[in-house]
């Protein structure tokens, strides 16, 4: 907390912040407002609901705080920038970004709200240290502005893809002075070539997911990443390690081809096939000088680390539990949801530096680490008088929301 203690003009701001982060850090089942106030020990949500809303701090430095903190206690010189999107469901239209799209969440079309993270991963342990709101057309192009005002957001937003929301992380990044070697995301990333000129601009190399249907050139000419596939001679693949997971090595079977380009650099088509279901899967590669097949297949297994943010930050420190509907108040939101994982993170990689576990023991977890911290740190007595109080207050509140619906449903009718 002293990193981002310096963010915060009003001491007030500075310890409910710190309350805030604490009440993410919790074991409560529901992590809002509202709850994490009562649990801290306020009267009512005011204060949290202020801190997000209308107190003077702005998130973009506290963000810049949270990547320094995990590049000075993660680095490492094979870093992988992982970007990934992840959506959550809304049930309104007037939360900022919110439109009836596809999400990975859900797995179906619906109505959602979408945000593009940056995830720093080393060998030490990963964590986000970006993210930027994915702001659907309808909203950019919507002819009244009242509702992008009403929503936090300038009045000169304009629309940016998913490729462009990353690409403007990872020179963020770079910009602020950190290194990472590599750059890796999904097919939405790696199908984007200005995405991939950027990256290679700056001598980022990348291992980013193409679709079948995406074209490289070759010696032998233009052709479709799955018509190369076909041509890959049996002696030509190798099985190889993509990294351990939960049940163990995540073996797969790898094929490497060399790409024509005039330019400066190594490109290839990397080609992975699972060993049981046959099923491809391609990627487009790039390195300023030659690497072995050994390290762009250690790149390529490092795109998991961005699911298992998404799991460890929802799950942990309710990176999606946020009840906000503007864009100030979700930035803040999201980005001490990222102080309190990142906590986590270092916290693990420390111990596991310092204090190897035992051979009866596994290695502490993100997940075993917040259950300590819980009991040794931050569990306390809650009031009972303070708990009929607030009881009190949610009755209150809930009985004027009612009364309006029933008074604005009796105006309609």
């Amino acid at each position: 907390m002293s990193r981002i203690a310096g963010r915060f003009t009003r001491v007030e701001s500075r310890r409910r912040a710190r309350k805030l982060v604490l009440g993410l850090l919790s074991d409560l089942p529901r992590k809002n407002c509202w709850t994490i106030a009562e649990w801290a020990g306020d009267r009512t949500p005011d204060g949290m609901q202020h801190l997000l809303g209308r107190a003077k701090w702005d998130a973009d430095q506290v963000r810049d705080d949270v990547r320094a903190y995990v590049v000075d206690h993660l680095h490492g010189d094979e870093a992988v920038l992982v970007v990934d999107e992840t959506g959550d469901v809304k049930k309104g239209t007037d939360t900022v970004g919110a439109q009836r799209q596809y999400t990975g969440t859900a797995g179906r079309i619906e109505n959602a709200q979408v945000a593009v993270y940056l995830v720093y991963a080393g060998r030490r342990g990963h964590a986000a240290v970006d993210r930027e709101l994915y702001v659907p057309r309808s909203w950019t192009s919507d002819p009244d502005p009242d509702r992008c005002r009403a929503a936090g957001l300038g009045d000169k937003t304009e629309f940016a893809t998913k490729p462009e929301l990353a690409a403007r992380m990872v020179t963020r990044f770079l910009d602020a002075g950190h290194r990472a070697a590599w750059a890796a995301g999904d097919e939405v990333y790696g199908g984007n070539p200005r995405l991939r000129a950027a990256l290679e601009e700056r001598g980022t190399g990348y291992v980013l997911a193409v679709a079948c249907s995406h074209e490289v050139t070759t010696g032998a000419g233009k052709f479709r990443a799955d018509m190369l596939a076909r041509k890959v001679p049996k002696r030509a693949w190798q099985k190889l390690s993509a990294g351990a997971g939960a049940k163990g090595h995540r073996f797969y079977d790898w094929a490497v081809i060399d790409l024509t380009d005039p330019r400066p650099g190594s490109r290839q088509l990397l080609i992975r096939r699972n060993r049981s279901t046959g099923e491809l899967a391609y990627y487009r590669c790039y390195s300023p000088a030659a690497v072995p097949l050994t390290t762009l297949v250690r790149v390529a297994g490092s795109r998991w680390r961005v699911e298992e943010f998404f799991q460890s930050g929802k799950g942990l420190a309710a990176l999606d539990e946020h009840q906000v509907r503007r864009y100030p108040s979700w930035s803040r939101w999201v980005t001490l949801a990222m102080l309190a994982h990142a906590f986590l993170a270092v916290v693990r990689a420390n111990e596991h530096n310092r204090h190897p576990s035992p051979d009866e023991l596994i290695p502490l977890t993100c997940n075993e680490i917040q259950r300590l911290f819980i009991t040794l740190v931050i569990q306390r007595a809650i009031d009972p008088v303070r708990r009929l109080g607030w009881s009190v207050w949610r009755r209150r509140h809930q009985a004027q929301s009612q009364s309006s619906h029933y008074r604005r449903q009796a105006a309609q009718a």
